[in-house]
């Protein structure tokens, strides 16, 4: 290989971003192998490649002792000195057996190298940009559709939407722009698996993120999410500045905010309502848009009874009970709902 080679293989390994020295490394460690192969050796070499130049050295290495009995790997004491007096039993002694028809070889397996290593690179950045993106939204078009699967360009890479990952109901059509949410990133030997969500709860926070500048700048805070995805949400969250309400910084103007996230979501329903340190008012808001009359609440089985109004009754369980549902995984407390004539009866 001549200096313009080398060079050539520099500057493209710089281009994807692979440093000189990992990529002359692996070339060596390359031409190893194939001086090896083309050349039926069992012995123990080094190759040196001349940055500069592109001269190839290969170096067999031997270990000096008394008595040699692979001499592929050995040398005697009394060789070694007489190529160094300054060698010892046990030292390693290198000896130049570069073949005059290596070059060839060694051009062909540099090129290889120089290929492999670029896809590896190429990959490994790639991983490195998604797994950092874990817990974050990505945007990308619907590639395909295999076995259920939904794969989804994002450009650089392709990400894949499993049917437990999937809106019920949502359908997916190429071309379609979608937003999901990544859950996780593996590598494998194809390069980096992306799996994608349309049900996770981050999803519906990270899309208020993004859509409440609010939330954003941190004055409001996203205390909890509940999801039954496709069909109804909850979300509770907090201002850190009295005078900014939560509830309207996410409804937005005419409820333009949260519109907007019930687009992306298919129609998704979402109820926004005020977190509450005090138990009973949080579970009293998290029911909304039922009203209450009061809550009564059980701290060390985390309990709660709730009275509501007679005609708020099914409002506050909601259709098969999904009101209820989602109030009681916001807030993390059992919620047993009753109307006010239920509760006069039962005294």
């Amino acid at each position: 290989m001549n200096a313009e080679f080398m060079q050539a293989f520099e500057q493209l390994g710089k281009e994807k971003g692979i440093t000189p020295e990992i990529l002359f490394d692996a070339i060596e460690a390359a031409l190893i192998s194939a001086y090896k192969r083309n050349f039926s050796s069992a012995q123990n070499v080094r190759v040196v490649l001349e940055r500069e130049t592109g001269d190839i050295h290969v170096y067999a290495r031997k270990t000096v002792v008394d008595d040699v009995k692979d001499p592929r790997l050995e040398i005697s004491l009394k060789e070694a000195r007489a190529i160094n007096f300054k060698y010892e039993l046990e030292d390693v002694v290198e000896l130049e057996v570069t073949p005059k028809n290596f070059g060839r070889i060694a051009a062909q397996t540099a090129k290889q190298v120089v290929v492999q290593r670029i896809r590896e690179a190429e990959r490994g950045i790639i991983y490195e940009e998604f797994s950092s993106r874990e817990s974050d939204i990505v945007t990308g078009l619907v590639q395909r559709i295999e076995q259920k699967n939904v794969y989804i360009d994002l450009g650089k890479a392709e990400a894949i939407l499993q049917p437990s990952e999937q809106i019920p109901g949502e359908i997916y059509r190429h071309g379609d722009r979608l937003k999901t949410y990544i859950i996780e990133v593996k590598k494998t030997t194809k390069g980096p698996q992306i799996m994608v969500s349309r049900t996770h709860p981050g999803l519906l926070k990270r899309l208020f993120e993004l859509e409440v500048p609010e939330i954003h700048d941190g004055v409001v805070e996203i205390k909890s999410v509940a999801r039954e995805p496709g069909l109804r949400s909850k979300i509770a969250v907090y201002s850190r500045d009295e005078n900014v309400d939560p509830v309207g910084a996410c409804v937005g103007h005419k409820g333009m905010r949260v519109q907007t996230i019930v687009n992306e979501l298919k129609g998704e329903k979402i109820d926004i309502v005020k977190w509450n340190t005090e138990a009973d008012k949080y579970i009293a808001n998290s029911l909304s848009p039922a009203k209450v009359v009061s809550v009564e609440i059980s701290e060390e089985e985390k309990t709660s009874r709730v009275i509501v109004p007679d005609y708020q009754l099914s409002l506050a369980i909601g259709k098969e009970g999904q009101n209820a549902r989602l109030a009681a995984k916001l807030t993390g407390w059992k919620i047993d709902i009753k109307s006010e004539s239920q509760a006069q009866s039962a005294m």
